[in-house]
């Protein structure tokens, strides 16, 4: 029975073509393709739930309005899937590994990915990339005769290949994932989803909590682009629909440079296989040099006046504290730590790695629930 409904580019990923799964569990696999049964599995997996009380910048106890790492991961996915259908790419794949990107995130934000990296330094460090492996790959515990996921090779080598401007792929420390080659154009559109997504919601939500002014962004050309085009469609609007309406525009813009230019770098590279990709040399997705110059000073901002304003520095060191004072506690008296992870623990090295684990799933409430039951003298245990 077939699956899909379209025709795949030549260049695209078909799950026919797939390197496959670890282990063998196909009997369950009639009605839905290889990377469906992968998108399903992440939906269901615990960690991906997690993501609703996870940090995106704000903390959950800041309101419900913001981004959290979970609504962060349905706008990737719903940008990827966008981008995929223009260049006929296999939207399952895209969707996979657009939905798993960030399972491996801490709570509060990268505030919490950097606390874990600088408290494991000498047992390997943190990053949140390759906590996403570990948890498709060993952690998620769902099946009878295997742990993990057990992902298709394809959305694993996405998570190892994910990269951004804020993130460091991991492959290159893994050779299962040919570190010397491209990964496939769906990974390249989830990277570029990713920071689409984010630049704009972190804006967007900057806008909102009003740490960011709006007249502040008006010195940078995009955005003077952006307003302008906005007066022009609909002169006289209110300030809450105008920024509505100022970011669907943004959006668009970077999705359309984003197509235009990829389709460029298709036709100039010669992309006809998925081999061609991978033997590219360089990534086929891309912004054109005109956008990238635009978008920069847009990070940079967003980097000065939002990631260091003084209120989200106030709620990453708080995040911080939290961390340590966890992470200390538990490696000094492991036995603090519930029975299901203590039990992994044989060597003092799986005494950091397990803590690390355990830190590394909790959601922002279920950490500061954690701190307040092991550190308030008066709070019950």
């Amino acid at each position: 029975m077939s699956t899909r409904s379209f025709q795949l580019a030549s260049y695209a990923m078909d799950d026919a073509c797939s390197r496959g799964r670890k282990y063998d569990d196909s009997a369950l696999q009639a009605y839905r393709s290889e990377y469906q049964r992968d998108r399903d599995r992440i939906v269901h997996s615990a960690a991906f739930r997690r993501l609703e009380y996870k940090t995106q910048v704000f903390i959950y106890t800041e309101g419900d309005y913001y981004r959290t790492r979970l609504t962060h991961t349905i706008e990737v996915s719903q940008i990827a899937r966008t981008i995929a259908r223009v260049f006929s790419l296999n939207e399952d794949l895209v969707e996979a590994i657009a939905l798993a990107h960030d399972l491996g995130h801490t709570p509060f934000g990268h505030a919490g990915e950097d606390t874990l990296n600088d408290l494991m330094k000498d047992h390997g460090g943190f990053n949140h990339n390759f906590q996403t492996l570990r948890i498709v790959e060993r952690l998620e515990k769902r099946y009878p005769h295997f742990r993990g996921l057990n992902l298709t090779w394809e959305v694993r080598e996405g998570i190892a290949k994910h990269m951004t401007k804020y993130d460091a792929g991991i492959a290159h420390k893994i050779e299962e994932y040919e570190p010397q080659k491209q990964p496939t154009l769906e990974a390249q559109v989830v990277d570029l989803a990713d920071e689409i997504a984010y630049n704009n919601h972190d804006l967007d939500d900057g806008i909102t909590s009003q740490l960011l002014i709006e007249e502040d962004l008006m010195p940078l050309s995009l955005w003077q682009e952006i307003n302008q085009s906005i007066e022009k469609l609909y002169g006289s609007i209110s300030p809450k629909i105008k920024k509505y309406q100022r970011i669907r525009l943004l959006i668009s813009c970077l999705v359309e440079d984003l197509i235009a230019q990829s389709q460029k770098n298709i036709n100039a590279s010669n992309i006809k296989t998925v081999d061609d990709v991978r033997g590219a040399g360089k990534k086929i997705i891309s912004f054109s040099e005109a956008m990238l110059g635009k978008i920069e000073p847009l990070r940079q901002f967003l980097w000065d006046k939002f990631y260091h304003h003084y209120r989200v520095v106030r709620m990453a060191e708080k995040a911080r504290r939290f961390i340590t004072e966890l992470f200390n506690l538990y490696v000094e008296k492991p036995d603090a730590l519930p029975q299901e992870f203590q039990k992994y623990i044989e060597t003092d090295q799986d005494r950091y790695t397990i803590v690390c684990d355990y830190i590394a799933g909790m959601t922002d409430r279920y950490a500061l629930d954690e701190h307040k039951k092991l550190f308030d003298r008066y709070e019950k245990v």
